[in-house]
């Protein structure tokens, strides 16, 4: 037999490995040599069997000519999956929309515990950074979300295994040194995680075709992540409206020009002027108890839910906060209806809809004196309900993490995100 062809087949039996599912055991590689050595015979004319009386002529060209054929191509095949894969083959997807609202019924602040058994029918999501390093217990998930679509862990022996690795880009080291080293299993899909606004975000050169997926606040993000409303089942029940005993509120913690706040602290520090503010939060006032946060939200009649930039689709907890709590927010953030996109017009005052900070408090303080006015703002609570979402910092980024697991476990395809900083910046 030829030397090529019987060092192909032994390296073919040597790189197999059973757990991939092409090993090759001594009577295998016994019964491929014979099948070359009779198909190379047969080509070279030594063939020892008759094969002249069973395919005469072109039938016996044709023959020799499929079974060489078909044999390359076995080797070939089982050559090829013993190669290390690499990064992102590109495969078509579809897009997806996570807009299920969960049931908030866990307040959980135990640690995470590894994973000590997988499901073969749950594809692996491996957690490669903990975001912020800020743990929560992997069960979260169910008992908050009612998510239990994959198998959650972040221990890193996993790896090789793990259907898709979920990086948050935050943690990403400038020189790419803490990513994931290859090879890169062929199946496995790599989430970008991030849900800063581009005014926050830090290019990190080599990230461009890395990702198959994006998770961010973004409604065009395959995984968009956010508190939605939902929509009542039956009549539900009326809205009481809670003890109001102050008018406008605001709870924040930055300040920092270089965060993009500089409009917001411009806007409010001449609203101030015109209208008193209660003021909480270690930015310019008192430091809030998480225990105090909805209480205090549900005791003033305005919240102000001033974003820190001002993005596409970049609508916060900000939000959330006053719409669960009973109190109707002040927004500053994308235009008007962006934010419809996502709530009733009616449930908000825009800081454009009036032409400044003066006019805007003028009509805040007629509200206040006006009932039947202000308690339109509610009116969108007899078809929908909002949800009072996490507030402990060690919980702050398990609702993105469950709603990972829950795409990986719903969907299957396999695509690269090119230019990622092209669609995140645009």
């Amino acid at each position: 037999m030829s030397l090529w062809v019987e060092s192909l087949l032994r390296r073919v039996a040597e790189v197999g490995s059973p757990e991939r599912g092409v090993g090759m055991g001594a009577s295998h590689m016994a019964i491929l040599l014979q099948v070359g050595q009779a198909g190379i015979d047969g080509l070279q004319g030594n063939d020892p069997v008759d094969w002249t009386n069973m395919f005469p002529g072109w039938g016996r060209f044709i023959l020799f000519s499929l079974v060489g054929l078909g044999g390359f191509l076995m080797l070939f095949i089982m050559y090829y999956k013993s190669v290390p894969a690499q990064h992102c083959p590109p495969k078509p997807a579809f897009k997806h929309r996570y807009s299920k609202q969960p049931e908030i019924n866990s307040t959980s602040k135990e640690q995470p515990e590894p994973m000590k058994q997988t499901d073969p029918n749950k594809p692996i999501l491996l957690l490669w950074f903990w975001p912020e390093n800020r743990q929560f217990d992997f069960s979260d998930c169910t008992t908050i979300f009612n998510i239990d679509g994959c198998h959650l862990t972040d221990d890193r022996s996993f790896y090789d295994k793990a259907d898709a690795v979920l990086i948050f880009h935050k943690s990403i080291k400038h020189d790419l040194s803490n990513l994931p080293a290859s090879p890169r299993p062929l199946f496995q899909k790599w989430i970008w995680y991030h849900v800063e606004s581009p005014t926050n975000t830090n290019k990190i050169s080599g990230l461009e075709n890395l990702f198959n997926l994006t998770l961010s606040y973004r409604e065009d993000a395959d995984i968009p992540v956010r508190w939605r409303l939902t929509a009542r089942k039956g009549q539900g029940e009326d809205f009481v409206l809670p003890k109001k005993d102050k008018l406008v509120c605001w709870i924040v913690s930055n300040n920092d020009p270089s965060t993009g706040t500089g409009e917001r602290d411009t806007f409010y520090k001449e609203l101030v002027k015109h209208i008193k503010v209660d003021v909480f939060g270690k930015a310019y006032g008192n430091f809030l108890k998480n225990e105090d946060y909805f209480p205090t939200l549900s005791s003033c009649k305005f919240y102000l839910s001033f974003e820190n930039s001002i993005h596409k689709d970049y609508i916060t907890e900000k939000l959330n906060g006053p719409l669960a709590a009973g109190t109707v927010p002040v927004v500053l953030g994308p235009p008007r209806e962006n934010y419809e996109d996502f709530v009733p017009g009616e449930s908000f005052i825009h800081v454009n809809d009036h032409p400044d900070a003066k006019t805007l408090a003028e009509f805040l303080l007629k509200l206040d004196k006006d009932d039947e006015a202000y308690l339109r703002y509610f009116q969108w609570r007899k078809h929908f309900s909002a949800q009072r979402h996490l507030i402990q910092l060690d919980q702050e980024f398990t609702q993105a993490i469950c709603y990972a697991c829950d795409h990986v476990g719903k969907h299957k395809e396999f695509r690269v995100f090119h230019e990622i900083y092209n669609w995140y910046f645009m």
